[in-house]
């Protein structure tokens, strides 16, 4: 398969980390990037920049040390309010500008942006128009397969989306009233991928290497957004890529390495946030890294009630060293028997 372009951007490989609101921060973005994503998009930006004031806004704003192209997701229901949105992150840094008409949680639907959107295909239209003629660096949008099961409307949105001059377009196998319940259905998906001319990326329910090639296999999308798979397994894109070009399963990270790429999220987590808010969001990035680890799910409850960041490193090593320890128990038992 061709290499997947976006405007003068050739990505590396067909993978994308997907925008997700506080989990795809800096720290994050640049660790999947080294663990083999092709392209990593931040967390979902305010359209309104008189919000951006906020120490939310203000820690996803800075782009320049993102991995390159940088990507930029933003949100909203205002055309003119996206486009200054839009002209804003690329005087920040941003190299492509993402657009989302994908996000089902209600506090998004409720001020008309996100998947809400696509209910009014006119204000679908009236957003990409003012957007893409707003800024010269590549504009891409992410939505769902419609509304509800009955309105699927993602055909539509995307013609609509190539004709404004969208560069790539990320579907989610669901539709808003779904939110994130029963199965990614991939059927339009295909549909979409048939009826337009630019890069198509499936996203929904890819979590290991063999669901990834059946998904592109089936859909014929150029590439793949993976999003809830990533978390606490950052190096599924490594396992996902190697799959891809060589059919063969690569195996999963020893525990040295799982604790080496742990303590280096913490340690990014923590320069990125300040002690304080860092030793808060390492808790939730730990509680996935070791959720299916025996002994992981006990360990969280006491690693939760740690709350500063030396603790946290030590509380991490001495885990993992007792997780070294039992299996070296367990081979020595084999061996005897």
């Amino acid at each position: 398969m061709s290499a997947v372009r976006i405007g003068p951007y050739t990505l590396p490989n067909r993978l994308v980390l997907a925008p997700m609101a506080g989990v795809t921060d800096l720290p994050f973005r640049q660790l999947c990037r080294r663990l083999g994503a092709g392209l990593v998009v931040s967390e979902m930006v305010t359209s309104d920049v008189r919000l951006w004031n906020s120490r939310k806004s203000r820690l996803r704003l800075p782009h320049e040390g993102d991995p390159e192209p940088r990507s930029v997701q933003i949100a909203g229901g205002d055309p003119q309010m996206l486009a200054e949105a839009a002209r804003r992150n690329v005087e920040l840094g941003a190299q492509i500008i993402d657009i989302n008409m994908g996000c089902p949680a209600r506090k998004v639907c409720n001020k008309a942006a996100g998947s809400a959107l696509m209910k009014d295909e006119q204000l679908v239209g009236a957003i990409l128009d003012a957007v893409v003629k707003a800024v010269e660096v590549p504009v891409t949008l992410k939505i769902r397969t419609g509304w509800d099961r009955d309105n699927r409307n993602g055909v539509t949105v995307a013609r609509i989306a190539e004709n404004a001059g969208i560069q790539a377009l990320a579907v989610h196998g669901r539709t808003r009233a779904d939110l994130y319940k029963g199965e990614a259905e991939y059927d339009t998906i295909a549909e979409i991928k048939q009826a337009i001319g630019i890069p198509v990326f499936a996203n929904g329910d890819i979590d290991s290497p063999r669901k990834a090639a059946d998904v592109l296999a089936y859909t014929g999308a150029d590439g793949l957004l993976i999003g809830r798979a990533a978390q606490g397994r950052p190096w599924i894109f490594r396992e996902i890529d190697h799959y891809l070009a060589t059919g063969a399963t690569l195996p999963g990270p020893a525990l040295d390495e799982c604790e080496a790429v742990l303590l280096e999220h913490l340690d990014a987590l923590h320069d990125f946030y300040g002690d304080d808010m860092g030793v808060r969001i390492a808790r939730k990035h730990v509680g996935w890294y070791l959720a299916a680890t025996p002994g992981g799910t006990a360990f969280r409850s006491t690693f939760n009630r740690l709350d500063d960041k030396d603790g946290q490193h030590a509380s991490v090593r001495a885990f993992f060293a007792e997780c070294r320890s039992n299996l070296h128990a367990r081979d020595g038992e084999g061996v005897a028997a």
